[in-house]
């Protein structure tokens, strides 16, 4: 494993960390907290020290998982944790000094912890970039000791560009093959902030393994399956927001052209770690078996300049209209 700089957190970061949106279940299956645990370790001795989790993930079993997963590991590991998904309804003005300082009191409750590594805002609405109050709150929760940096998780580029009028130490961005608009301006603006990038959604929902067809079926909780067009939450969660049936042909000529042969995943996300503005990618597992597909993604080869041409004329042809004019 290699290890980038995490901003002006100035943690070393494991290149391929862990996403736990997943951890210990499928997308809408029930939580296992012995799949749970056995995922973590693994992650843990392949070299992983990043973890990202929310206090929506699994009702809260994701968080309390890490919590028994760190004991006596607290100095070793990162735990960036979101809030206020659990508003109902997801609107701007839940964003308030009332509810961001409850979401952060519960989430040192599931982790069992006395400050949060890292707290980013859970993908609001684009107005809470717009309105001091929710990052004047968390200022003053840094200065209570409760965590120790925050940030923000943004649907939309310009969002996270918003977001770097305040004290940010990171922006989370869906970035990956089928996503490359955050390279036009916002990777830079990101790196003279020192602000740290986390890369999520690296495979497009699983399009970007290459294994996917018109006939495959997912679960019928799966967001894979609920959330094509939106119906739940922002539609750029799924798929990247590109339609599916033209995803599967993206990444079949990808797979094609790359000469990938069964990595096309491992290659997609050493693809992200190209960009030296993002400090970690966070790919999802669900069980131990699947973290050592994602960790080998650091030593795949770097990509050529004709690979990485490959990928753009692909983003071009099937991907940029209308995805780059929506995120």
């Amino acid at each position: 494993m290699k290890y980038r700089r995490f901003g002006k957190t100035n943690f070393n970061a494991s290149e391929v960390s862990l996403g736990t949106w997943q951890l210990g279940s499928k997308w809408g299956d029930p939580f296992d907290e012995k799949d749970a645990q056995a995922t973590l370790e693994a992650a843990y001795d392949a070299g992983v020290n990043f973890f990202d989790t929310a206090d929506v993930y699994q009702d809260g079993e994701s968080q309390r998982a890490l919590a028994k997963f760190i004991k006596g590991k607290e100095d070793k590991v990162f735990i960036s944790t979101k809030v206020g998904r659990r508003l109902n309804p997801h609107v701007a003005s839940g964003y308030n000094k009332k509810n961001i300082t409850k979401y952060v009191e519960d989430c040192l409750t599931n982790l069992d912890v006395d400050a949060l590594d890292n707290v980013l805002l859970h993908c609001p609405p684009t107005e809470v970039f717009y309105n001091p109050e929710p990052f004047f709150t968390l200022d003053k929760l840094k200065k209570e000791g409760k965590i120790r940096n925050y940030g923000v998780s943004v649907e939309k580029v310009e969002e996270g560009m918003k977001a770097l009028d305040f004290d940010i130490s990171s922006v989370e961005i869906i970035y990956n093959m089928f996503r490359l608009r955050p390279t036009d301006n916002f990777f830079r603006m990101a790196k003279e902030h020192d602000v740290g990038i986390i890369a999520r959604v690296p495979l497009a929902s699983g399009l970007l393994s290459g294994k996917y067809t018109l006939d495959t079926k997912f679960g019928k909780n799966d967001h894979r399956t609920t959330n094509r067009k939106g119906e739940e939450f922002d539609a750029g969660e799924t798929f990247s927001g590109v339609d599916f049936a033209t995803g599967v042909k993206a990444a079949s000529e990808l797979k094609e052209r790359l000469n990938a042969g069964d990595k096309l995943a491992q290659m997609a996300l050493r693809y992200i770690l190209m960009s030296d503005a993002v400090s970690t990618v966070i790919p999802g597992a669900s069980k131990p078996e699947q973290i050592e597909r994602n960790v080998i993604a650091a030593d795949e080869p770097a990509f050529t300049p004709e690979q990485m041409e490959i990928v753009r004329d692909v983003y071009d042809k099937y991907i940029k209209n209308p995805v780059q004019y929506k995120w």
